[in-house]
């Protein structure tokens, strides 16, 4: 019974992150038209509450620190961002989203979350129930592997 749920475990965990994989490249086509490449969005978003050090953006967006560094300097370029010594470490910097850069954050959410309403309203009610049943699941996911 137990390699049985061990089987099970393991198909879950992959029809799982297929399923995340393939929600990975539909939110990256919802704003496809917008001034900002998925990279830049993610990144700013990430900076929305009190800013990140880059090691952590380079680790959320699965790159060495020089490619986020790289991202962090055209993020700057354009206005959107900028670093500042960290409150809790004077060696370090974090970096901070610019009043323009919470504009374009917001302008983006506004545009992918109108497109997924409407991809949303394709799904019968059952469905739309369902989903908002699984996003506390899905939450408590995403929680385990931010630490």
């Amino acid at each position: 019974m137990e390699a049985k749920n061990a089987s099970d475990l393991h198909e879950l965990a992959q029809d799982f992150r297929e399923a995340l994989r393939h929600s990975v490249y539909l939110v990256r086509r919802l704003d496809a038209d917008g001034e900002l490449s998925a990279a830049q969005l993610s990144t700013l978003k990430m900076l929305v509450h009190d800013g990140v050090r880059v090691g952590e953006i380079a680790r959320n967006l699965g790159v060495r620190v020089p490619s986020a560094t790289e991202q962090v300097i055209k993020l700057e370029r354009a206005g959107l961002a900028r670093r500042e010594p960290d409150p809790d470490d004077s060696r370090a910097v974090r970096v901070v989203l610019t009043a323009q850069g919470r504009d374009a954050v917001e302008s983006a959410n506004r545009r992918r979350n109108a497109v997924m309403a409407g991809i949303l309203e394709s799904l019968i009610d059952d469905d739309r129930h369902a989903l908002a049943a699984a996003l506390p699941v899905i939450e408590k996911i995403n929680s385990t592997l931010q630490n």
